[in-house]
């Protein structure tokens, strides 16, 4: 949810409303400093405080030792299901309820660690048992923990470690006393079993394995720009007063080439789907979201979370990013977790920019916009208007964003020269965004997090905030000042938010073959990524690693060719007049040659013809562009209503959707037939070449696969794989995740010439889209060193 929730913006689309039309033509016209002290005066109703506090309590953020007993008796539950997998993201939600010094949270770590175990992750179970230990496991239980962690030991070859964790073990059963409870015995029966096995293991040590320089990849041949932080020497930035900052290729760019690796200066994860809880409901939610996925500092995956010590929602992937996040800005942010879910993501990253930038160069570019000084260096400031065009021959420097040499760095100055488009933006919307963050500022100031906002300078520096002579109403000067850049931030990020994506596995992803979607896990600023300009047929594609992108060069780029990005309406997904509708919240007309040439030949695009409906008769297209569409067979009379054929279209997708659910139980045959009528019953109505005629290629190649079918899996993905190469292309990345998954089918039924010859299209695919160091690209390289080592007389039957 990038913006606030529908309730809140229901109640301030009522407020704008009744707001006489004086003070909606002074909002509708004030600048971003204004408009901060109109809506101090604004936001003061108890309409407005009240539903905020009612939306804030649907949304738990805080510790709930009542939720972790729930969450771990799920967790034992499906543990005793043997559902790991479940059972560890359980043990992980009720560790995020517990109380920091809680012996309960122990318990939590423990019982994770179990989990961890029976899933082979040996090294990050022994990370829970260490947890467990130093939050005071209780000692009666240990014994059975440090068993867990010598069997550990064992299974990572550290046998020397083993044998004393084992000894550690034999001491405290004796010193415990009672051998002959049933509890002790079975421990001194597990004991002695390991003992057998750490013999075993000295006796016949396991070969060391040879290590494989080839699975490292290709190493990228890189030489940075002096004058673009992150960026390829092959670049040069330009200006003009109609593209605006842009990037310029100044040599011949080859595909697969990096152009540009960039950390975000600042990002927040996207919590992903959670249903509100009503007023009246109590029931904690035991759905799996990106929140319990992903570390929310560095954007890692999490396999087993370091929970934040103040909060439920907050979790990571170490100790160090929980320290790095809390010193950096979750100290601010941690009583605020509600408000800012409330709020929504935009909200979040307008805060989390102020604070990761610091109040003083916050306050220092706030009061260079009201000067209208071109140079934001300089401290004697003029009154000229505020400008975002260069003056003539001042080089670089003169571009907005640069510093005083010249020089564009993926810095807080970059961030705060994204153009904010505050007269373009409809005024509804600046009132949604100015009322949102004086309502963040006002909580601020109300929770005693003033200090924190300031970065806790000294009190030499910055006024102490004199509360005693002041109304909870009116937010101090500096808090004034922080709103204001958190609105500027708010306007900005609709043109220049950034999304990070990930490839996510569907389903259990215990399967030989995963299949991954492209899921939106953070939003961000990019600061130098924001300088490419759009283009529905980009010359670059855009890969993340946590909190890094990577832009890489898709085509050939001649010297001085302008390098484009798509921000999303791509010409292989939609035609020209719906990518324009899309593109007008970025508030420009697209001119790229691929909407000049769709629009100037009066045609209808190609991807929608594909995606069309064919004539439920005699499957010829239809055509029309009113509500009755008519079949284009002259000899065929048939016309159907429009409405008709996509209500079909819909039910479609439901059934589809019931056959992967059916997949996920595991009721692969049901799946099958489901699948298989669908196709039926989709071949009477859409284009032969429809994207979603592709797709259940896909799934029945998926279900199959589950079967152990690998030949019909095979034979289904083919024909995904003709129709995704139809709409984007032989050489997209779509096409590259495609032909990854034939490999990965092929490698497992053992058509070995096949396999080598997918894997190696694959690979030149995916690393000019993904990089030669992708994790797509070390498992087909694995693959590919696998089937080569094959005996020559299986290599030459297959």
């Amino acid at each position: 949810m990038a913006l606030p929730g529908p309730e809140w913006r229901g109640l301030l689309a009522r407020r704008w409303a009744e707001l006489d039309p004086p003070l909606r033509e002074r909002l509708a016209a004030a600048s971003l400093h204004d408009a901060v002290r109109l809506g101090c005066d604004l936001l003061r109703t108890e309409e407005e405080e009240v539903a905020l506090v009612r939306l804030c309590q649907r949304v738990r953020t805080g510790k709930e030792p009542e939720a972790a007993s729930f969450y771990r008796e799920q967790g034992n539950r499906e543990f005793g299901h043997r559902r790991y997998q479940m059972a560890l993201r359980l043990y992980s939600k009720a560790a995020s309820h517990e109380l920091p010094s809680s012996p309960e949270v122990s318990v939590c770590f423990a019982n994770r660690s179990a989990a961890l175990f029976h899933l082979e992750h040996f090294e990050v179970c022994l990370e829970d048992i260490a947890r467990a230990e130093s939050h005071g496991y209780p000692d009666r239980l240990l014994p059975k923990v440090l068993l867990r962690k010598a069997e550990c030991l064992l299974c990572l070859g550290r046998l020397q470690d083993a044998a004393d964790a084992l000894s550690v073990v034999e001491s405290k059963i004796h010193m415990d006393g009672l051998m002959t409870s049933p509890t002790h015995q079975t421990l001194l029966k597990k004991l002695s079993q390991l003992k057998v096995k750490l013999h075993e293991k000295e006796r016949c040590p396991e070969p060391a394995q040879e290590a494989r320089g080839d699975m490292q990849g290709k190493s990228e041949i890189w030489e940075e720009n002096d004058g673009i932080s992150g960026a390829s020497s092959s670049l040069s930035l330009n200006f003009d007063t109609e593209r605006g900052r842009h990037l310029v290729a100044s040599q011949d760019i080859m595909p697969g080439q990096s152009l540009l690796k960039e950390e975000a200066f600042v990002s927040v994860l996207c919590p992903g789907e959670s249903l509100p809880l009503q007023d009246s409901e109590t029931a904690w939610d035991t759905r799996v979201t990106n929140a319990d996925l992903y570390c929310h500092r560095c954007l890692r995956q999490l396999l087993a979370s370091v929970p934040c010590r103040g909060c439920s929602y907050a979790k990571y992937c170490s100790q160090d990013c929980a320290d790095m996040a809390w010193e950096q800005y979750h100290r601010t942010e941690c009583s605020l977790g509600a408000l800012l879910l409330t709020l929504g993501v935009f909200c979040h990253v307008a805060l989390r920019t102020v604070l990761l930038a610091g109040f003083a160069e916050v306050n220092r570019l706030v009061e260079w916009s009201h000067s209208g000084d071109k140079d934001p260096h300089n401290s004697k400031a003029g009154c000229k208007c505020l400008s975002e065009t260069p003056e003539p021959g001042a080089g670089t420097r003169g571009i907005p964003g640069c510093d005083d040499s010249g020089q564009y760095h993926s810095s807080y100055q970059a961030v705060f020269h994204l153009l904010p488009h505050t007269e373009q933006h409809s005024p509804e919307h600046k009132f949604l965004c100015m009322l949102s963050v004086v309502a963040i500022c006002k909580q601020l100031q109300e929770a005693g997090l003033h200090a924190a906002v300031l970065n806790q300078e000294s009190s030499e520096q910055w006024p102490k905030t004199k509360t005693s002579e002041q109304t909870s109403d009116e937010l101090s000067p500096e808090l004034k000042t922080v709103a204001e850049a958190m609105l500027r931030h708010m306007l900005q990020l609709q043109c220049n938010a950034q999304a990070i994506t990930v490839m996510q596995e569907l389903g259990p992803g215990d399967g030989a073959v995963v299949n991954k979607k492209p899921v939106r896990l953070a939003t961000a600023f990019f600061p130098v990524l924001s300088l490419l300009n759009h283009s529905c047929c980009p010359n670059t594609s855009v890969s993340f690693s946590g909190t890094a992108a990577t832009v890489r060069a898709s085509q050939p780029i001649p010297r001085g060719q302008e390098i484009f990005h798509c921000y999303g309406p791509h010409q292989c997904r939609m035609g020209a007049a719906e990518r324009q509708q899309l593109l007008r919240q970025y508030f420009f007309e697209c001119h790229c040659r691929a909407c000049l040439d769709e629009l100037e030949s009066d045609v209808k695009s190609v991807v929608s013809m594909r995606n069309s409906f064919c004539c439920p008769s005699c499957q010829a297209p239809m055509q029309g562009e009113e509500d009755l569409l008519c079949c284009s067979n002259e000899a065929c009379a048939t016309s159907v209503s429009r409405e008709n054929l996509s209500r079909r279209l819909q039910d479609l997708q439901q059934q589809i959707k019931k056959a992967l659910d059916l997949l996920r139980d595991r009721k692969a045959d049901q799946a099958i037939k489901m699948l298989l009528k669908c196709q039926m019953d989709a071949g009477n109505f859409l284009s032969p070449e429809h994207l979603l005629m592709g797709e259940m290629e896909d799934h029945l190649a998926q279900v199959y696969a589950t079967l152990g079918k690998w030949q019909e899996a095979a034979r289904h993905l083919k024909k995904s794989i003709g129709i995704v190469e139809m709409h984007h292309g032989p050489s997209s990345v779509e096409t590259g995740h495609e032909l990854f998954k034939l490999a990965q089918i092929l490698f497992n039924g053992f058509a070995v010439s096949e396999a080598l010859s997918t894997i190696q299209r694959a690979e030149e695919i995916l690393s000019v889209h993904c990089g030669p160091q992708s994790a797509q690209i070390q498992e087909l390289q694995e693959m590919k060193t696998c089937l080569s080592e094959l005996p020559r007389s299986i290599l030459q039957r297959t």
